[in-house]
Parts: structure tokens; sequence; C-alpha cells
């Protein structure tokens, strides 16, 4: 905010045609809409977690955000309760993902080594060539499931989809796999 500016009574207005400016795709608009309150976000962010550079990590999320659903913005309403209803819900979402990571994460000494390659498993080939025939989606929600561990639920978050469409997918694939696996033993 400039200091000619007066308060922030004043500068509303100029947030209001800077908002509406910026749905427009006017990128000038945009970035004096960003230079005018980044620090006041900054702020808002810093002095409640005290962490200078997850405050400058919130702010650029904030951003990202209002980016994505600016159209959702309403002209003649004010501008800061909707930016700063934004950047509450990124606070939010922040000190969940720390708590969901800090009550995962397990001090150890030192790495357990990976487990031996299992060669038990015949004739089967590697598991990226086993799922490569498989569309993108199925072969992406396997992966997460079988190779990096994730629970459904967290497959669903991940890729945007429900609970619901995961399973289907997973169940598709693995139907698919079948028919590949048993048409592979009917040639041998």
């Amino acid at each position: 905010m400039h200091p000619e500016a007066g308060g922030s009574h004043n500068s509303a207005p100029d947030l209001e045609q800077l908002m509406i400016q910026y749905q427009n795709g006017n990128a000038t608009a945009a970035r004096q809409l960003i230079d005018s309150l980044s620090v006041q976000l900054f702020l808002f962010f810093s002095s409640q977690m005290g962490n200078r550079t997850e405050a400058v990590d919130m702010v650029q999320d904030t951003w990202l955000r209002i980016h994505r659903v600016r159209h959702t913005y309403r002209p003649g309403e004010p501008v800061l309760p909707w930016i700063y209803a934004i950047a509450r819900r990124v606070r939010v979402d922040n000190f969940r993902r720390r708590r969901r990571i800090s009550n995962r994460e397990v001090m150890v000494d030192s790495l357990p080594d990976p487990p031996a390659r299992d060669t038990s498993s015949g004739d089967l080939p590697p598991f990226a060539e086993l799922i490569a025939p498989l569309p993108e989606s199925q072969r992406e929600v396997l992966t997460m499931l079988k190779v990096n561990g994730l629970s459904i639920e967290e497959v669903a978050r991940a890729t945007s989809s429900t609970v619901g469409s995961v399973k289907q997918k997973v169940h598709r694939a693995y139907d698919r796999l079948r028919t590949l696996l048993d048409r592979r033993g009917e040639r041998q």
C-alpha cells in the first residue's frame, strides 16, 4: 500500500478494480494486486507460524489458489475478506499437512536395507512391464497403491477422485491383468 493512499478504505476500490481487471486477464493488474497484498499476507502467516520460510511458501500457495479461483470473486464485493478466506484455508491446510507429516515421521539411526529381490515369481515380467498395457489412469492408481503404498483414500485425494472411482479403476486393472496373464499362460 502506498503512503499516499490514506487507509484501507481509500484503497479498497483500487483493490476491487485490480481484481476485476485481473479476472479479465490483465497481467499488470495481477502484479499490482500481488505487490499490494503480499506483505500483508506474509505478516498474517508469519505472525501465526513463527517460521519465515513457511510463511513465504504459504503466501505463494495463496496466490496460486487465488489464481485458480479468481473467477469466483464477485465484483462489487470487498476483495480483502475474499482473499483472507483463501489465506485462512491455506494456513489450515498447511497446519494439517505438517501435523500429518510429523505424526508419520519416525526417527531412525540408519535406513534399513532394501528387501532382497524375490526371483521366485516365475516368468512374470517386471511390474512396470506388466502394467504397461493398462490405461494411464489404471497404471497410476496401481502404482500408487502397490509401489508407493498409499491407501485407497490417499489415492483418491491425490488424483482428485472419489474412493469409488479409485476402487473401480483398481478392479478393472486387476481384471485386465488377469486376462493378460491368462493369455500369457496359454501361450506357454
